[in-house]
């Protein structure tokens, strides 16, 4: 699907608060209701909009400390590396998991409440999952920049 330019417009509005209804989005995209409305159908029909998501601060849920994980498995077979997602995909404190290249097999971010909820998930959780050769873990210290918006 080839985005025009209301699309692009359309979407970066819905991604920086998409709780906005659509007669606030016809007057800023100087559109009728109905049409605003057409458009956000169509780009949730074609999975260019996938979910609705409410944001939390990681703070105030106890879940202030993040540590992103370096995984390396013992060997690169794909049932090694099968096993592991599915594994690791029902760990709760993991909230991203991501395949990459380089010297580590994958890069998990967790969010703990602090380093004695950490320490208890290497030992209880992460460590006990089949296949994993070594890991390395990083301490986030301040967060930077944080986003889910993509500018179109």
């Amino acid at each position: 699907m080839n985005l025009d330019a209301i699309d692009k417009k359309l979407l970066n509005l819905l991604q920086t608060n998409s709780r906005r209804t659509t007669k606030e989005l016809s007057l800023q995209l100087n559109l009728s209701v109905t049409a605003v409305y057409e458009r956000v159908k169509k780009l949730e029909r074609e999975g260019i909009i996938s979910n609705y998501v409410a944001l939390l601060d990681h703070k105030k849920v106890e879940r202030a400390f993040i540590v992103f994980c370096h995984i390396k498995l013992v060997q690169h077979t794909k049932e090694y590396l099968t096993r592991f997602e599915q594994e690791v995909k029902k760990l709760k404190e993991v909230l991203e998991c991501y395949h990459v290249s380089g010297d580590y097999d994958y890069i998990l971010k967790i969010y703990v409440d602090d380093m004695d909820a950490y320490r208890e998930f290497m030992v209880t959780k992460l460590t006990t999952l089949q296949h994993i050769g070594s890991t390395h873990s990083i301490f986030m210290i301040s967060e930077v920049k944080n986003t889910n918006v993509i500018d179109l």
